[in-house]
């Protein structure tokens, strides 16, 4: 596959996107212009393609190890994380005032796309470290701030996040880790956590985790959890964090999983007692469009192979003559076209969404820094879930294309889908992303974060004159219109998909709008082909959504024994 090629059509998506003018304008001091952009993204693609791609095929096939209480990491882990941070790609997005190169988000996310289509595996470590940071430099101590947010930033130190415990993974109100103050200002952290990506390595020397934890004070539920820093290691001697296992996984064979326990671990309040899950979501908000880029570089990746290999691959014809290449064939061209539309619309999804991050967090005036945040708050549950169900669909689709070939360890696709499928499940699964957007954007806060997006699509619709976003649109708000609470729990998954229809339709509607350029062609019809796929994707979702209750009305006359 072609990562210079990716990096092009990346650039061309940018230089389109209707906001980029106002990030330039908001990043005044980076120099951000068409050939800086692309000289930036070129160095990804090189990276990616010449050092993590290659070291991607070792990982998989090798995996981690736990040996003495310590991980040991996959050939050419230590060689490929040199260079990435000897290029300064750490620092892309890190604050000026911690050594970071003050770039947007849209920027890093690009970046970031290539990095995790070369090896989502690889890209699981830089993500914890860069949304830490945000965490720190906004609620940490002087002091620890100091400490840390400069070595995260330049990659020298790394950073986990720790939620999730046995019996309380999702459900953290439920969370039981304690942490105890201790006379000299520190706390004494214990408890277990797992699925923690990254728990242990020696790529650093220090790992701050990132502890949700109650205090001996903190009242039950989710109110009563504090966030804490707990360094892996003090004055070079270990603090009392253990590795517990390693977990088996179906992919990311070189991103090792742990099971931690904290054992009276000295760990460092951050922020404001019983405010730990609200000062979390800085850190959380910035992972969930990470795993964007995940999904936009493993669909991407698979869109590519599939493309390559139909256009190779020879069979079929007339009997009397040479087979021909299978792109000729009108079923594989369908799902490659299908495959393609997909990767792209997620590509621009994450892109667009990265660019509103941006003027939400740049805008001087309170008004259009307000409307930026709503657009950001409906854009980031979609954007999280329909990566991660692109990276998943697309593989599967390149598997389909490739036929028993694609089966095979032969060929990377059988690693996109295995490596894809977590990424529908880890920062949040599609449920929780369903009743976030339902409940929290469209039920809760008058709707605003809905409207938000609405307004602007309406708008974007009727200058482009795009009919099909149009009728994108009137499905989801005769939708929405339906809706309460009750019916809403259990139609939030179809409304999900219905509201990311429409949301990709825009994405659709803006690529379909491009011309003058052989990128932009590329880019136009592919727009056009989405459009097309997802009205006739949004008539069945929208008929899911009016079914509501009967959704469940079968589920008390099935009876599980029967299911042997």
């Amino acid at each position: 596959m072609s990562y210079a090629a990716a990096a092009g059509t990346i650039v061309a998506q940018i230089l389109a996107l209707p906001e980029f003018a106002r990030v330039q304008a908001l990043f005044p001091d980076t120099g951000l212009d068409e050939a800086t952009l692309a000289e930036i993204v070129s160095g990804a693609a090189d990276l990616a393609e010449g050092v993590i791609a290659p070291f991607n095929l070792q990982a998989d096939r090798a995996g981690c190890t736990l040996d003495q209480g310590r991980v040991g990491l996959a050939p050419g882990h230590h060689a490929a994380w040199q260079a990435f941070v000897e290029g300064g790609w750490p620092t892309l997005e890190g604050a000026t005032e911690w050594g970071g190169a003050g770039l947007p988000m849209l920027v890093h996310s690009a970046c970031e796309e290539l990095f995790n289509r070369a090896s989502p595996a690889f890209g699981m470590l830089p993500t914890p470290m860069r949304c830490a940071t945000k965490v720190i430099e906004r609620y940490a101590e002087p002091a620890l701030r100091a400490e840390w947010a400069p070595r995260l930033v330049d990659g020298s130190w790394a950073a986990t996040i720790c939620i999730s415990e046995p019996d309380a993974g999702s459900d953290v109100p439920r969370l039981r880790t304690m942490a105890v103050p201790h006379e000299d200002g520190t706390w004494r952290v214990t408890g277990e956590k797992i699925w923690i990506s990254y728990g242990d390595h020696d790529l650093t020397p220090r790992i701050a985790h990132m502890v949700l934890a109650r205090t001996p004070d903190g009242g039950p539920g989710s109110a009563g959890l504090s966030l804490f820093l707990v360094p892996s290691d003090i004055d070079g001697a270990r603090n009392a964090v253990i590795v517990r296992r390693i977990e088996e996984k179906l992919g990311l064979h070189g991103s090792p999983t742990c099971a931690m326990g904290f054992e009276g671990a000295v760990g460092h309040l951050i922020g404001t007692p019983g405010r730990g899950l609200a000062q979390l979501f800085t850190m959380i908000i910035g992972m969930r469009l990470s795993v964007g880029s995940q999904g936009a570089g493993i669909a991407g990746a698979a869109a590519s192979l599939a493309w390559r290999y139909a256009a190779e691959r020879r069979q079929g014809g007339k009997a009397d003559a040479p087979p021909v290449t299978i792109d000729r064939h009108g079923d594989v061209q369908r799902m490659l076209l299908s495959l393609a539309a997909r990767a792209e619309v997620t590509r621009g999804l994450v892109l667009t969404a990265s660019a509103v991050s941006d003027l939400q967090a740049r805008e001087p005036d309170e008004a259009a820094r307000s409307q930026a945040g709503l657009l950001l708050s409906w854009l980031l549950p979609i954007t999280k879930n329909f990566a991660a169900e692109a990276a998943s669909l697309c593989a599967s689709e390149a598997i389909q294309v490739l036929g028993g070939a694609g089966y095979t360890r032969e060929w990377p696709a059988e690693q996109y889908l295995r490596d894809a499928r977590v990424l529908a499940i880890y920062e949040g699964t599609s449920g929780m992303q369903a009743l976030d957007l339902m409940l929290r954007r469209v039920l809760g806060d008058e709707g605003r974060a809905y409207h938000a997006f609405l307004t602007r699509a309406r708008a974007d619709a009727a200058q482009l004159g795009n009919n099909a976003l149009g009728e994108l649109l009137d499905m989801l708000e005769q939708a929405t219109a339906g809706l309460d609470k009750t019916k809403g729990v259990i139609v939030a998954y179809p409304f999900l998909q219905l509201a990311s229809l429409a949301t990709t339709g825009w994405i659709a509607a803006r690529l379909a709008a491009l011309s003058d350029t052989p990128t932009h062609d590329h880019l136009a019809a592919l727009g056009r082909h989405w459009l097309l796929m997802a009205k006739a994707q949004a008539l069945s979702e929208a008929a899911l959504v009016a079914h509501g209750s009967d959704l469940v009305s079968a589920f008390p006359h099935v009876d599980p024994t029967q299911l042997g």
